[in-house]
């Protein structure tokens, strides 16, 4: 062998050996997110984000709790909450500082479901598992991700039926009634809910009375101003029947329908959450709130954890839905339901 095969075979042993050393050195092993990906479930302390849109409502403080309870449960699970309010820039910040700060998963509540692709996009370069909770998300090609909530079509329609065995056991008509639907305008999950509501009414009752579609930002004030418009253009309107996106919605209108002097006899409101619509309830005062549709913020926010725990710990596949049961409550049954009374 002469002096320059021998000089190339031992560069070459070297460089082989500095490979493999390199490849036994922990300063390159994966990221958890991206052993998860790879089929080795993460060890350790698990590190994940819960995005939240509006996070200061009941219901989403209520999510946060479950959350975190069940974070506790499973042990070495830390969960960052943070509150989005309804800006969407915000968002997809939160997305890329979850990524940067090396969480292992993102659970997120968007503002506007139209970021969807974007936050998706950026969670999967990064190979950190993502999941939407209570508003569905696509991803650029058009598919729905994970997601842990209610189906909204189910919700609506145990809503719609209630209202229509209310509607008939007051003995109203079309003639003196309305029904007003409070909704988000550009959010499907409450088109599907207001959806839902409408049919099952309609379903139950052959002769329904008009519904009026009052669009809002679904929240009390919001609600209650745009209501109010309503109201004061339909003033010869004697009943009222309400249902909406979420108590927000309904708590803002029956709350409008009082400021008008429609009195509580004359209104029929089924809310969805229970958590406001609880509180006259609680002071044992009549209103215009009549039912509602008890969804618990605190079960959502359980099934998302424990999935995502699932995934970047055991490898298990992120489930498609994840549904929590919901049930109709009103003032004689909404403490043996478990409703957290705001």
């Amino acid at each position: 062998m002469n002096t320059v095969t021998k000089r190339i075979l031992v560069a070459g042993l070297a460089a082989a050996a500095v490979a493999f050393a390199s490849g036994c050195s922990t300063g390159d092993e994966p990221s958890a997110a991206t052993s998860a990906a790879s089929g080795a479930g993460a060890t350790g302390t698990i590190q994940i984000s819960y995005l939240q849109k509006q996070g200061d409502q009941q219901y989403f403080v209520d999510q946060a709790n479950g959350a975190k309870e069940m974070a506790k449960e499973l042990g070495d699970v830390n969960i960052t909450v943070v509150n989005l309010g309804t800006d969407s820039n915000k968002a997809i910040s939160e997305v890329d500082a979850a990524i940067a700060q090396q969480a292992q998963g993102i659970i997120i509540v968007a503002p506007d479901q139209a970021i969807g692709p974007q936050v998706v996009d950026k969670a999967r370069a990064a190979n950190v598992p993502i999941m939407a909770s209570d508003d569905t998300l696509k991803d650029s090609d058009g598919n729905e991700i994970p997601f842990a909530g209610f189906d909204g079509t189910a919700m609506g329609t145990e809503v719609g039926k209630k209202a229509a065995e209310l509607y008939q056991a007051a003995g109203w008509t079309p003639a003196d009634t309305k029904i007003m639907a409070v909704t988000k305008l550009d959010l499907s999950v409450c088109q599907q809910r207001i959806d839902g509501a409408q049919a099952a009414f309609k379903a139950a009752v052959s002769d329904a009375p008009e519904v009026i579609t009052v669009g809002t930002d679904i929240s009390v004030t919001g609600a209650m101003d745009k209501a109010a418009a309503t109201i004061t253009a339909n003033q010869g309107v004697k009943n009222w029947v309400v249902w909406g996106c979420n108590d927000e919605a309904v708590t803002g209108a029956v709350t409008a329908l009082a400021n008008a002097n429609i009195a509580p006899a004359n209104v029929i409101g089924v809310g969805l959450g229970a958590y406001l619509a609880c509180k006259d309830w609680k002071a044992g005062q009549e209103t215009g709130m009549k039912a509602a549709l008890f969804i618990s913020g605190a079960e959502v926010g359980k099934a998302a954890v424990k999935a995502m725990v699932d995934k970047i710990r055991n490898n298990v596949e992120l489930p498609p839905k994840a549904i929590a049961n919901t049930s109709i409550v009103d003032a004689s049954n909404w403490e043996s339901a478990g409703v957290v009374c705001t």
